[in-house]
C-alpha cells in the first residue's frame, strides 16, 4: 500500500510542489518510523525502516524518512566526509550545485569554508535559475561543482558537460552521478520518445531522455576532464552499506579538470 501511495505521488505531483510538500512531511514520517536497523549517516538519525521510492519499478528500504536521502545522496555524503576535504578545508572554496538536493542544502549552506551557490531551471532552491548548457558564470570560477542526477534530463548533455567544464576551476573538482546500467556498453538514446509512459519504462524516469552506459566516464573525458570512477561502497565494511541501505557496486563519477 505505501509502495503504491508513494508511486502515485511521484508521478503525478510536479517536483518543485513535493519539494515544498516534503518539507511539512518529514518530521512526521522520522517521528513515525523512529528505530534502530537502518542509519542515515547524513544526520546520524536511526530507524526501522526506511521508504520505498521509484518512479517506476518502485526499491524498498531507500528513502530516509529525516533527510529524505536516497542510496546515492548517502554514498556521496560518506565519501565527501572520509574521502575529501569538503567539510573540514580552511581555504574557503567556491561550490556550484546544481539541482541542490534538500538534504544537502541547508548543510552545505552552513558551511563557513565555502562560497556555495545554487542553481537550476525550475527548483525553488536555486539562488540562480539558469539553463546548465548556457550558464550564466565566467569561466574558471569553481574549485567543486555537484551535478547529481541532471544530465540524463537534458537533451545535449555533450553541451552541458563542456560548460561545467568551462565554470570549473584548473585543479577544480566536480562530481556528476547519473543514473548507470554497468551492464550497458553504450549509452542509450532515442529522441522520437517522447510519450512519458514510454520513457519511464525505457529510461527509467518519465522524464529522463537516456540510459547511460559505461561510456560515460569516456564521455566526460572527450570533454577534457580527468576521471575517476569512484567504486566506493566495495572500500566499505558490508555492513555499513547494509545499515546505511546504499547500492552495492554504484560508482561515484569524480571529475578533475
Amino acid at each position: 500500500m505505501i509502495k503504491k501511495i508513494f508511486k502515485l505521488v511521484l508521478n503525478t505531483v510536479p517536483r518543485p510542489l513535493l519539494i515544498r510538500l516534503s518539507i511539512v512531511v518529514r518530521p512526521v514520517l522520522a517521528f513515525v518510523l523512529k528505530g534502530s536497523r537502518f542509519t542515515d549517516p547524513i544526520d546520524g538519525q536511526s530507524f526501522r525502516m526506511f521508504l520505498p521510492y521509484g518512479y517506476g519499478n518502485q526499491r524498498s528500504n531507500v528513502l530516509s524518512p529525516s533527510t529524505l536521502s536516497l542510496e546515492r545522496h548517502r554514498l556521496l555524503w560518506l565519501y565527501l566526509e572520509r574521502k575529501t576535504d569538503f567539510f573540514t578545508a580552511k581555504e574557503r572554496k567556491k561550490v556550484l550545485h546544481f539541482a541542490p538536493e534538500q538534504e544537502f542544502y541547508k548543510r552545505f549552506k552552513k558551511q563557513t569554508n565555502i562560497d556555495y551557490t545554487t542553481t537550476d531551471l525550475l527548483s525553488p532552491l536555486a539562488d540562480v535559475k539558469a539553463d546548465i548548457c548556457n550558464l550564466p558564470f565566467e569561466d574558471n570560477t569553481y574549485d567543486i561543482i555537484f551535478c547529481n542526477h541532471v544530465l540524463e534530463h537534458i537533451p545535449n548533455d555533450t553541451k552541458a558537460m563542456q560548460e561545467l567544464y568551462r565554470v570549473m576551476k584548473p585543479g577544480g573538482m566536480g562530481i556528476f552521478q547519473i543514473p548507470q546500467d554497468l551492464n550497458r556498453a553504450v549509452t542509450f538514446a532515442d529522441d522520437r520518445i517522447t510519450d512519458p509512459k514510454e520513457r519511464a519504462s525505457i529510461f527509467g524516469q518519465y522524464d529522463h531522455v537516456r540510459v547511460y552506459g559505461r561510456d560515460y566516464f569516456d564521455q566526460l573525458r572527450s570533454i577534457g576532464f580527468r576521471v575517476v570512477a569512484e567504486d566506493y561502497t566495495s572500500k566499505l565494511d558490508p555492513a555499513e552499506v547494509e545499515r546505511f541501505c546504499l547500492a552495492k557496486g554504484e560508482i561515484i563519477p569524480v571529475c578533475f579538470k
